[in-house]
C-alpha cells in the first residue's frame, strides 16, 4: 500500500521524512515557521523536510488522523510534525510528534525515535577525564564539542557518532569563560564553538575552531578518527594489512608485505615506545632528517612507498592469545595477558606475510595433497607468517636499521614458506543496542512506545464517539428489561389438596432414607473403635520381657 499523493516518490520509502502539515490563516503556523527553519537545519543531511498545507487535500489527508466516524482532524491541532522512517511501506509506521513545538524537543524526537541515533552526554572539567575519557577506552579517538548555549547535539553530529562509534568516542562540554585557562592549558581551546579530537598518549591534540556542518564534521573525522599510530585490532586488521586471511595494502598482487607491530600492557613504558615507533613512521614519510645512510634504509623507504609496510600497537593484555602467539618465550608474560607484578616490558616484532607466487603453485600444491592433508590444513591461513623479534636499544637509528635489513632479508632470502592458524582478535566493544535501529525492538517498522501511544490513541478516540452514549444507554435499557422480565414471572400456583399430597411424599422419602441408614449401622462390623462387647475377656500382661 502507498500513501496517497507519495506514490511518485516510491513505494519503500529510502531515506527518512519529516512533513510539516501547516494552514496559511493560522497565526501559530505563521509563529512556528523560524523554529521549523532552525529545525531543518539540524536535521541537515540526516533527513529529507517537506511541508504540506492542508489546502492539498489529497496530500494532507494522507498525513491526517482518522476518527471511528470516517472524518479527518489533527489531535495537536496545527502545525502539525509527520515523519516517516527509513523503509516505511504502510501507514502504521507513520509516525507522529506530540511533544512541545521546540528546536530541541522536535530534534532530539527524531532522532532518537525515528533514525534511533545515541545521545551524547555533557560532562563538566571534573567528570570529563574520570568519567569519559577514561571510561571510553585507550582504543579510540576522543571527540569533545564544546559548546556556548548547551543545546543537545545535532542530529548530523549523532549521525557521526553512530557511524564511527567503533574507532570514536564523543562527548560534549559546556563552554564558561572562568574555565578558559583550564582548557587552554589541556586542549588549546580558546573559545566555543570547537571540537577537539585527543589521539595519542603524548601527541598534540588536533583543534578546531568555529560552527560545524554536516560536510565539514565529516572531513574532520575521516582525517581523525584513527590513532597516528594505528591500534591493531579486530576491526583494523585487515585494512592495515596485518592479517594473514586477509590482503595487503598495496593490493592482492604484492607477493610479500610486513607489519611492524609493538605490544605491551598499557603503561607509560608503552606510551613510550608508541611514541618512538611513532617518531619512525614520520621521518619515513619526509617528516624529519635521518642519522643513518639512506642504503641502510633504502628496503624499508621503498616498503612505504609501494605501501608493503604497516606500523601498528597491539594492546597485550587484551589481545593476550595473539600477543603470546607471536612473543612466544618465557619473558612474554611480562607483556602480554594480565599485570602480575610492576613489570611492564613493551616488545617490538615484524611479522612477513607471504602467498605463494603463482597460481600454477597452488595448483601443484592442491593436487598433492591427499583427503587427510587436505582435512588437517583447512583451517590453515592462506599466507605465511615469519616472526623477527627486536632486542636491541630504543634508539631510532637503531630501530629503522634493523627493519630495513629485516625486509631486505625477507625478500631477498629463500626462507621457509611456514603457515598455521592465527588466533582471533577479541573485539573490544559489543555492539550497542541502538545500533541496531529505533524500530527494531519490537518489529522492523513500530517501536514499543510508538505501538503504546497508538493504542492509547485509538481507545480515547472512541471513547470520544458520540456513539458511544446512545449505545450504552440501548444496552443498559435492554439489561434492566432482562432481570424485570425474569422477576416478573408468576410460580404456578397450587391446590390444598395437592400440597397434602407433597408433603406426605415428602414424610414417605424421609422414613425410607432413615431405615436404610439405620441398617447399613446394623449390619458393619465391629471395630477399634467401637464399644466393648459384653463377652470381651482382657488377657493379663506378663511382667517379663523375655516370655
Amino acid at each position: 500500500m502507498c500513501f496517497i499523493g507519495l506514490c511518485s516518490l516510491s513505494l519503500n520509502i529510502t531515506i527518512n521524512i519529516m512533513f510539516q502539515l501547516y494552514s496559511k490563516g493560522s497565526n501559530r503556523c505563521a509563529r512556528f515557521l523560524e523554529t521549523w527553519k532552525r529545525i531543518a537545519d539540524f536535521l541537515e543531511g540526516t533527513a529529507t523536510i517537506g511541508m504540506v498545507e492542508v489546502g492539498e487535500v489529497q496530500m494532507a489527508t494522507s498525513f491526517a488522523e482518522r476518527k471511528p466516524t470516517g472524518q479527518f482532524f489533527f489531535r495537536n491541532g496545527l502545525p502539525s510534525l509527520v515523519a516517516l522512517p527509513s523503509g516505511c511501506q504502510t501507514s502504521d509506521c507513520l509516525m507522529r510528534f506530540e511533544g512541545d513545538l521546540s528546536v530541541d524537543a522536535v530534534t532530539d524526537w527524531f532522532a532518537t525515535s525515528v533514525i534511533g541515533l545515541p545521545r551524547i552526554l555533557y560532562y563538566s572539567k571534573e567528570s570529563l577525564v574520570q568519567n569519559f575519557m577514561a571510561k571510553s577506552g585507550p582504543h579510540k579517538v576522543k571527540v569533545i564539542f564544546f559548546s556556548k548555549t548547551g543545546e543537545r547535539a545535532a542530529p548530523f553530529v549523532r549521525q557521526a557518532a553512530k557511524h564511527y562509534w567503533a574507532h570514536a568516542s564523543f562527548g560534549f562540554v559546556l563552554w564558561r569563560e572562568e574555565d578558559f585557562s583550564f582548557w587552554w592549558n589541556s586542549f588549546e581551546i580558546e573559545s566555543a564553538p570547537a571540537v577537539v579530537f585527543v589521539k595519542d598518549p603524548g601527541l598534540r591534540p588536533v583543534v578546531f575552531h568555529g560552527s560545524l556542518n554536516n560536510s565539514v564534521l565529516l572531513d574532520l573525522m575521516e582525517n581523525n578518527n584513527q590513532h597516528e599510530l594505528p591500534q591493531l585490532r579486530s576491526v583494523t586488521s585487515r585494512k592495515l594489512g596485518c592479517d594473514a586471511r586477509g590482503y595487503s595494502q598495496a593490493g592482492n598482487h604484492v607477493t610479500s608485505w610486513y607489519c611492524v607491530i609493538v605490544a605491551g600492557r598499557l603503561s607509560p613504558e608503552l606510551n613510550k615506545m608508541r611514541e618512538t615507533l611513532r617518531r619512525v613512521q614520520e621521518l619515513q614519510s619526509g617528516g624529519g632528517d635521518l642519522s643513518i645512510d639512506k642504503e641502510q634504509s633504502s628496503s624499508m623507504v621503498m616498503a612505504l612507498k609501494s605501501k608493503r609496510l604497516t606500523f601498528a600497537w597491539l594492546d597485550g593484555e587484551a589481545q593476550e592469545k595473539y600477543c603470546s602467539f607471536y612473543l612466544q618465550s618465557e619473558t612474554s608474560y611480562d607483556t602480554c595477558g594480565p599485570r602480575r607484578d610492576v613489570t611492564d616490558e613493551p616488545k617490538l616484532f615484524l611479522v612477513r606475510y607471504k602467498r605463494n607466487e603463482t597460481e600454477a603453485d597452488i595448483e601443484a600444491e592442491k593436487t598433492q595433497k591427499n583427503k587427510w592433508n587436505a582435512l588437517l590444513n583447512e583451517d590453515v591461513d592462506p599466507a605465511s607468517q615469519l616472526v623477527a623479534r627486536y632486542n636491541g636499544s630504543s634508539e631510532i637509528p637503531e630501530i629503522i636499521k634493523w627493519i630495513s635489513q629485516t625486509i631486505s632479508d625477507g625478500d631477498t632470502r629463500d626462507l621457509p614458506f611456514y603457515r598455521t592458524k592465527t588466533p582471533d582478535l577479541v573485539p573490544e566493544d559489543s555492539e550497542p543496542m541502538w545500533s541496531r535501529g529505533a524500530q527494531s525492538v519490537l518489529s522492523k517498522s513500530i517501536g514499543v512506545k510508538h505501538s503504546f501511544r497508538r493504542i492509547i490513541s485509538r481507545i480515547s478516540d472512541h471513547v470520544g464517539d458520540p456513539r458511544i452514549g446512545p449505545m450504552l444507554l440501548l444496552g443498559a435499557l435492554m439489561s434492566f428489561g432482562t432481570i424485570w422480565l425474569s422477576r416478573s414471572q408468576q410460580k404456578p400456583h397450587t391446590q390444598p389438596g395437592q400440597q397434602n399430597e407433597s408433603a406426605e411424599e415428602d414424610e414417605a422419602v424421609k422414613r425410607r432414607r432413615e431405615r436404610s441408614r439405620n441398617a447399613r449401622k446394623k449390619d458393619k462390623p465391629p471395630s477399634m473403635t467401637d464399644s466393648e462387647p459384653k463377652d470381651a475377656y482382657q488377657m493379663p500382661m506378663s511382667d517379663s520381657d523375655s516370655e
